[in-house]
């Protein structure tokens, strides 16, 4: 989580848990990899389980209470840290023990995370704006809402990230059978990417991109 985020095209950054897997060659150099490591969590990997962040619903309602008081919409990229469209994957806690949910005698996993933020968190922040990035973009309408693939929310757009022309084709193609607003970071750019085939097709509403 990050307050007044050092990324210049968001406000803020909020994760719902930490951890990933690699899936693309723009992961091979992944500093979300390498920051995971420093601070000592095993997360990431198919096999690994994934860190609770137990303060990020706290900080999203104070997000949206700051927006709100400055009559402001503020940007929120999710997240940093994890794959919002990542396959569902076990939590466990700051101490990594399995993170049981209330009242029932099972573990939590990031699909919990992920139900509690598009159904809680996006329809009561009208004042935020949600940035979700994935290099997963086919799994976007297997775990979004039912409803948001004909009637996605205004406050949210999907992303995800190419890297080099195979994967921009790949993804980007993935990308448009997702309903509703849609952006690009091509970060990191490790090849040569044309846009020419897609000039009015992609339809995002902006474009991130990294140095060679």
């Amino acid at each position: 989580m990050a307050k007044d985020s050092k990324i210049e095209w968001t406000k803020h950054t909020a994760n719902l848990w930490w951890g990933c897997a690699k899936v693309t060659a723009g992961c091979d150099n992944c500093y979300a990899e390498t920051l995971s490591h420093r601070w000592g969590n095993d997360v990431w990997g198919i096999d690994k389980p994934r860190k609770e962040i137990k303060s990020v619903w706290g900080d999203l309602v104070r997000y949206q209470k700051l927006a709100k008081e400055a009559n402001e919409i503020h940007r929120v990229f999710v997240g940093s840290m994890m794959d919002i469209a990542e396959k569902p994957m076990k939590i466990v806690n700051s101490k990594g023990e399995p993170l049981i949910l209330k009242g029932l005698n099972v573990q939590a996993s990031t699909a919990d995370a992920r139900r509690m933020f598009f159904e809680d968190v996006v329809p009561n922040s009208p004042n935020l704006d949600f940035l979700l990035l994935s290099k997963r973009p086919s799994n976007y309408n297997k775990y979004i809402p039912e409803q948001w693939k004909t009637n996605p929310p205004k406050n949210v757009m999907f992303g995800t990230s190419p890297c080099d022309q195979k994967t921009f084709n790949d993804l980007v193609g993935q990308l448009m059978k997702v309903n509703g607003r849609k952006f690009l970071s091509i970060e990191p750019q490790i090849g040569k990417i044309s846009l020419k085939e897609w000039i009015g097709y992609i339809g995002g509403e902006y474009y991130i991109c990294g140095n060679k």
